[in-house]
């Protein structure tokens, strides 16, 4: 059963040469698999990699106090209803907005950057629609 986390675990650690390094100084190939240069010196911070996963666990979070008070039922549900709001078969010309989707992960109450500032790519309406469609449907 996963914790109650509130903020995203760090994420491992990954192995330097001095953490892989025999009695001779030299990385061990044979016991930690090849070197790799880019983890060494990869500069991602931990606040970054929290950040990004920051949803997921507060999703996470909601998902497992349900689960402890109503039973093993309601996650389930809800996973459920994500699922079913998710499938939305629209007009691939049409902007796509799935409030019912929102509302269930309780999003409908923030107002994102996406939600007021378009690219102007999406702003420009096509006008074949029945070419987008076949191009769709793969006819």
């Amino acid at each position: 059963m996963d914790s109650l986390r509130i903020v995203p675990g760090r994420e491992a650690k990954t192995a330097t040469t001095q953490d892989t390094s025999n009695s001779f100084g030299l990385h061990d190939t044979l016991q930690y698999g090849p070197r790799s240069l880019a983890a060494e010196v990869s500069t991602n911070s931990n606040i970054k990699d929290r950040l990004e996963n920051w949803e997921a666990t507060q999703d996470n979070l909601k998902l497992q106090m349900h689960r402890q008070v109503f039973g093993l039922h309601m996650p389930m549900r809800l996973m459920m209803e994500r699922k079913l709001a998710s499938y939305n078969p629209h007009m691939p010309v049409l902007q796509q907005s799935n409030v019912h989707l929102d509302i269930l992960m309780g999003r409908d109450e923030t107002l994102d950057t996406a939600d007021f500032m378009m690219p102007t790519s999406e702003m420009k309406q096509p006008l074949d629609i029945h070419a987008d469609m076949e191009k769709k449907l793969r006819m």
